[in-house]
C-alpha cells in the first residue's frame, strides 16, 4: 500500500477533527472524558491528533524517515550503480499501546500504516474504545477499502497472558509502549527472530547555567512545561538541574520557581488516584526526613496542587509526576559522570544557556546519553519527521533489502515496472481545464519554485512548485532519461534546451542530468550562433544532444558542414514538440545519429508524465505512475474512452506540494495502447496524437496540423517544418501552408499535391469554395515561435473571429 493513500486519508480525518461538531469528533471526545481526562488535555489531544494527520505532516515524516513518498519502490539509490534497494514492511506488526497518553495507540498505528504493515493493536485496559473508534473513522476516509484491511484493534488486559502470548507468536514486529516491565513482559513472549520495538519509560529534565537562574521567560516557559501534561509525557522535565556545586544557589531557585508553578497549574487539572497519590506520598515523607539531615528542602502549596524538592545531591532520580519536580546543582565538569550511568533512560533536555554555552553543553548532554535539546517552555514541542528515544520510527517498522543485477538492466531505474503497475485512483472531483489553472493555486503556501508556462498556447502563466516537487520530478525525468537509451557512464551530453524567463526546460534538463550524474555541457539554446554551438560540440567531444526538435534540426542545417565532418552526434533526446519521422530519417542518414528519442513527456503545468523505453514507437510513452494517474476521456463528455479510442489527456499529480493539480486536463489528444510493450514495462501506455488545438475548423471542417505534416513526409520526405497560417482576405477566409524553402519543393505543385492527398482540406477549398488555400515557402527563422520556449506555432489564427 502507497503511503498517499494513509496520507490522503489521514487529511480527510484531519479536517473533521478540527470541526468540533462533527459526529466523529464528538465521540471521540466523549469517549476521552469517559476515560477522566481532563478537558484541557482532551482540546490538546484531539486538535494534536488532527496536526499530526495532515497530509503535510504525514508527508514530511515520510520523506524525513524513507527517503520519498514511495519509500517500497525497488529502485536505483543511484542512477549509475546496477544495485535496487527499498523500504518494505516489516509484515504483520503488533502495537501493545500505553494508558497514558491516548494517543499513542492511533499514532503509532498509522505510523505502521505508512510503512505498509498490517497492524494489530492491543489497546489499554483504560481505553474506553477512542483508539478503535479513530482509527474507523480514519479507514472510512479510505474509499479503496486498503486502510481497513490492515487494521485490527483488540482490548483485552495485559494480564491475560494466554491472549498476549498467542498474538506475540504471530507477529514479525511488535511496538511496546510503557515501562520496563510491560516491555520485558511482552519480549519474553514473542517468537525468536520477532523484531522488538521498544519505546519504554524515558526520563527528561531541564539545565539552566547561572545567566537563567532570574530570567523570567525561562521560568515561566519551564513551569510551562512541568504543568502542561501532568507531567506524563516523556518529554516533561521531572529534574530542574543548576550548574553550580553551591545549595545556596539551589535552595534561593526553589522558592523562586514556586510562583511561576503556581501561575502555571490550569484550573482543571486532573487529581492522581490513589496509587499515584501513595508514591508521591511516600517521595514527599522520605524527602522531608531527609530534610532533617540538611539533603533536601520540600516546598508544596496549600492545596497540594504541587511539589518542589531541593535535593543536594545530584544523582538523576524519576519525579512521582503530577506537578512533582526535583531541583538539584549539576557542575558542567560533572555531568558525563553523572548522567552517563542512566543514558538509557534520558530523553529531552530543556537547556536555557547563553550563546555560546548552548553548543558545547548540548554536546555534553548527547554524549551522556540524551535524545534531545530544547528550550524551556518548548520541551513538550516536536516537528514532523522528529527522531523518537533517538530512532525513527518507520524505519523500524520496516526493512531495508535490495538487489544487484548487472548491465542487462542498465535502462532500468525500477524493477517493480517489470511487475503489474496500478495507477492510483484520481480523487473525486471535476476536471480542471487549461483555461481554469488559475484555480488551481489558491493555496500557494509551500510554493517556492515557479515556472512560466502556456506560452504556447495562451496567455503565460506560473506553474508552482516546492523544492521537493522539483527535485521528485528531475529524479522521475532521470529515470525516463535512463530508460529511453542514455548511458550515464558514457555519454556526453550537451544541454540545448532554452533557458531565462522563468522558463523550466534548460534548468530541468540540468538537474536531470545531475541526478544522473552526467557529463554535461550546458549550453543552452543559442538562436542564429548555430556554427559556435557546432564548433563547441566538436571541440568537447560531445555525442549525445538534448533540445527541441525545431532548434536541433535548424543546428544541423545551419552548421551541417561542421557535424557532418565530426560525425560524432550518435544520440538525440528531445522534448517540446513532436519530432517527425522524415526528419529522424535524415539525421540517421546524413550525420548517423543512431538514437533519435523523447527525453520525456512532460510540461511546465504538471512536470514529467511519460517516458520512452527503447522498444517505443515514434509517439508511445509510459506512464510515470509513481507521481502520475492518466485518464483518457472523450473529447466532448468527461467520460472515459474505450481502449484505442482518442481522448482527452487528463492528469493528477499524486505528490504535488507547491499548487494542487488534480483532475488538470493538460490540452494533448491521446488513446490507450496496448500494455504489453517488448521491453518487459508492465507501466501503461499511450500514445500522444497532438494538441487540442491542433484540430481546428476552417470552413464547415474540422482539420488536423498533424495531417500536414504526414502528407508532407508521404509525398516529398519531407523533415521541415510546418506551420498553419489562418487569416481573411477579400472578406474570403484563407489558409496558407508554410513550408521551408531550399527542401526540393520549388519543382513540385505543393498546393495540388495537398489537395489530392488531403481529402478534408479539398473538400472546404475547391468543391465547397469556402476556404482559399495557399502554400508559402520560408526561410527556416521566418517560422513564428514562442518569445519563452522558442517552440514553434503550429497553427497561427488570425482571423476576426478568434480575436
Amino acid at each position: 500500500m502507497s503511503p498517499l493513500v494513509v496520507m490522503r486519508a489521514g487529511d480527510k480525518l484531519a479536517a473533521v477533527l478540527r470541526n468540533p461538531d462533527d459526529e466523529v469528533t464528538v465521540r471521540a471526545r466523549g469517549l476521552l472524558a469517559e476515560q477522566g481526562v481532563p478537558e484541557p488535555e482532551i482540546d490538546r489531544a484531539v486538535l494534536g491528533l488532527g496536526a499530526a494527520l495532515r497530509r503535510e505532516s504525514l508527508e514530511r515524516k515520510v520523506v524525513r524517515e524513507l527517503g520519498g513518498t514511495d519509500p517500497a519502490r525497488l529502485a536505483r539509490p543511484r542512477l549509475k550503480d546496477d544495485v535496487f534497494e527499498a523500504w518494505v514492511p516489516v509484515g504483520l506488526l503488533a502495537h501493545v499501546v500505553p494508558g497514558n497518553a491516548p494517543t499513542a495507540g492511533v499514532l503509532s498505528a498509522v505510523e505502521g500504516l505508512l510503512a505498509g504493515n498490517v497492524n494489530v493493536l492491543k489497546t489499554s485496559g483504560g481505553d474506553t474504545a477512542f483508539t478503535a473508534h479513530v482509527l474507523a473513522a480514519l479507514a472510512a476516509c479510505d474509499p479503496s477499502g486498503e486502510i481497513a484491511r490492515r487494521l485490527v484493534v483488540l482490548h483485552f488486559s495485559s494480564g491475560d497472558t494466554d491472549w498476549l502470548e498467542t498474538l506475540c507468536a504471530a507477529v514479525d514486529a511488535v511496538a511496546v509502549w510503557g515501562g520496563e516491565e510491560a516491555v520485558a513482559g511482552v519480549a519474553a513472549l514473542v517468537r525468536p527472530g520477532c523484531r522488538v520495538v521498544d519505546w519504554g519509560p524515558k526520563l527528561s529534565f531541564a539545565y539552566l547555567t547561572e545567566d537563567y537562574w532570574d530570567d523570567e521567560q525561562v521560568l515561566r516557559g519551564l513551569a510551562h512545561d512541568v504543568c502542561a501534561m501532568n507531567q506524563q509525557a516523556c518529554s516533561s522535565p521531572q529534574v530542574v538541574y543548576l550548574d553550580t556545586a553551591d545549595a545556596g544557589h539551589v535552595h534561593a531557585f526553589a522558592r523562586r520557581f514556586a510562583s511561576f508553578l503556581d501561575e502555571a497549574i490550569p484550573d482543571d487539572v486532573a487529581s492522581p488516584d490513589d496509587q499515584e497519590w501513595a508514591e508521591i506520598t511516600n517521595t514527599v515523607l522520605v524527602a522531608e526526613h531527609e530534610e532533617l539531615l540538611g539533603l533536601t528542602a520540600v516546598h508544596t502549596d496549600e492545596e497540594r496542587r504541587r511539589r518542589i524538592i531541593v535535593d543536594t545531591r545530584p544523582a538523576l532520580r524519576a519525579s512521582p509526576l503530577h506537578r512533582t519536580v526535583w531541583i538539584k546543582p549539576l557542575p558542567r565538569r560533572e555531568i558525563l559522570s553523572v548522567l552517563r550511568p542512566m543514558r538509557r533512560y534520558l530523553q529531552t533536555v530543556g537547556l536555557g544557556a547563553q550563546r555560546q554555552d548552548v553548543a558545547a553543553l548540548s554536546r555534553t548532554m548527547l554524549a551522556a546519553g540524551a535524545q534531545r535539546i530544547s528550550l524551556p517552555g518548548g520541551m513538550l514541542g516536536s516537528y514532523d519527521g522528529e527522531p523518537h528515544d533517538g530512532t525513527y520510527a518507520l524505519q523500524r517498522y520496516s526493512r531495508r533489502v535490495d538487489v544487484q543485477l548487472d548491465a542487462a538492466f542498465r535502462s532500468y531505474a525500477c524493477l517493480d515496472e517489470l511487475t503489474e503497475t496500478v495507477q492510483l485512483p484520481p480523487p473525486q472531483r471535476e476536471i480542471t481545464s487549461k483555461s481554469e489553472f488559475a484555480t488551481l493555486q489558491s493555496d500557494l503556501s509551500r510554493a517556492e519554485v515557479f515556472f512560466r508556462t502556456g506560452g504556447t498556447t495562451g496567455a503565460p502563466k506560473l506553474s508552482a512548485f516546492s523544492w521537493a516537487d522539483y527535485h521528485e520530478h528531475m529524479r522521475y525525468g532521470a529515470e525516463g532519461l535512463l530508460a529511453a537509451g542514455f548511458d550515464p557512464s558514457t555519454d556526453r551530453t550537451m544541454n540545448l534546451f532554452f533557458g531565462g524567463q522563468l522558463y523550466g526546460g534548460f534548468a530541468s534538463f540540468f538537474s536531470v542530468l545531475d541526478k544522473l550524474e552526467a557529463v554535461q555541457y550546458p549550453m543552452a539554446g543559442q538562436q542564429n550562433r548555430y556554427d559556435m554551438v557546432a564548433q563547441s560540440i566538436v571541440d568537447n567531444r560531445v555525442d549525445t544532444l538534448l533540445g527541441m526538435p525545431t532548434y536541433l534540426v535548424r543546428l544541423f542545417v545551419e552548421a551541417g558542414e561542421t557535424l557532418w565532418s565530426y560525425g560524432g552526434v550518435r544520440k538525440i533526446f528531445f522534448g517540446g514538440e513532436h519530432f517527425g519521422e522524415a526528419q529522424r530519417r535524415w539525421l540517421a542518414e546524413e550525420f548517423g545519429v543512431e538514437v533519435v528519442r523523447s527525453a520525456a513527456y512532460g510540461s511546465v503545468d504538471s512536470g514529467p508524465m511519460g517516458y520512452q523505453c527503447g522498444e517505443a514507437p515514434m509517439r508511445v510513452h509510459h506512464l510515470f505512475t509513481g507521481v502520475q494517474t492518466l485518464e483518457i476521456v472523450h473529447p466532448e463528455h468527461d467520460i472515459p474512452v474505450e481502449r484505442g479510442e482518442v481522448g482527452r489527456l487528463v492528469f493528477t499529480a499524486h505528490t504535488r506540494r507547491g499548487q494542487r493539480l488534480e483532475r488538470y486536463e493538460i490540452g494533448d489528444l491521446g488513446r490507450w495502447t496496448d500494455p504489453a510493450c517488448p521491453c518487459g514495462r508492465r507501466t501503461p501506455r499511450f500514445e500522444l496524437l497532438g494538441r487540442s488545438g491542433d484540430v481546428f475548423r476552417s470552413g464547415a471542417h474540422f482539420l488536423n496540423y498533424r495531417r500536414f505534416g504526414l502528407v508532407a513526409d508521404e509525398l516529398y520526405g519531407y523533415a521541415g517544418q510546418v506551420q498553419i497560417v489562418l487569416d481573411e482576405q477579400n472578406d474570403r477566409e484563407r489558409l496558407t501552408i508554410r513550408l521551408e524553402r531550399d527542401r526540393g519543393l520549388e519543382n513540385h505543385d505543393v498546393l495540388a499535391d495537398f489537395l489530392q492527398r488531403y481529402p478534408e482540406l479539398w473538400i472546404t477549398a475547391e468543391r465547397d469554395r469556402m476556404v482559399t488555400a495557399d502554400v508559402e515557402l520560408c526561410a527556416p527563422g521566418e517560422f513564428v515561435r514562442t518569445e519563452t520556449s522558442g517552440k514553434l506555432v503550429t497553427v497561427l489564427d488570425h482571423r476576426d473571429r478568434s480575436r
